[in-house]
């Protein structure tokens, strides 16, 4: 029943694993996984491509006079996973390069951005039984959620997790370039103005950096299987 479901709220640092887990999860226990850093990185591409981010500086007036048109949704696929869509285009893939990443950030701290992609976050959420990855989910955008957790990993370990993604998807990248955009994300994700990254008071934490994905995943299904067992 729609009343058993709870929202799960899995927040913290970039290349931590929890977009991983948050699926796996999501797909074991028949939830939505909704990846709410796919929807700043698409915001970011949009950006992009319309001229509003050079070298590191965002025209932010233009940028918060667009929000309207840009619109984000997701579309799931057999294996689980999902592919984020950006006006109608599939983006998963461009999203994800190091050229978006390290422009992320900088949209990303903007208030207004913050609050149109908080709003829509909110929306997706409103009927539960999901399963949401991000920085501020348990903090702001679901402060109120049955189960937070908060990841981290040593940035060393998160950079060479994220370095391998990329070499697999054929991108040429150096170690030593994606670990200065794990650290440089990581000051600009804590030291933000607008929905700082932070673990929420009442989330759960879990370093990660020498668990295998087997070990994790069990460790987040056993800890919803006990939040459950509790609501019961």
């Amino acid at each position: 029943m729609s009343n058993d479901k709870i929202i799960i709220a899995i927040d913290g640092y970039s290349s931590s694993g929890k977009s991983s887990m948050a699926r796996a999860l999501a797909s074991a226990i028949g939830y939505r996984y909704i990846d709410s850093g796919a929807m700043y990185r698409a915001v970011t591409l949009w950006a992009m491509r319309h001229g509003m981010v050079n070298d590191g500086t965002v025209d932010v007036d233009n940028l918060v006079a667009a929000l309207p048109e840009i619109k984000i949704d997701f579309k799931p696929m057999p294996d689980g996973s999902q592919r984020t869509i950006l006006c109608g285009e599939d983006v998963e893939d461009e999203i994800r390069r190091l050229n978006v990443s390290n422009n992320v950030s900088q949209v990303s701290v903007i208030p207004a951005v913050r609050h149109s992609l908080v709003a829509m976050q909110q929306a997706l959420g409103k009927g539960k039984g999901i399963v949401m990855d991000g920085r501020d989910i348990g903090t702001t955008v679901f402060p109120d959620a049955e189960m937070k957790v908060f990841v981290d990993a040593s940035a060393q370990t998160r950079a060479q997790r994220r370095f391998s993604e990329l070499v697999e998807k054929g991108l040429q990248v150096s170690y030593e370039e994606v670990l200065a955009n794990v650290v440089h994300r990581d000051h600009i994700d804590e030291t933000r103005e607008e929905s700082p990254l932070r673990k929420a008071d009442d989330a759960v934490s879990l370093d990660n950096s020498e668990m295998t994905i087997e070990q994790q995943n069990k460790w987040l299904l056993d800890l919803y299987n006990r939040i459950l067992a509790q609501k019961a």
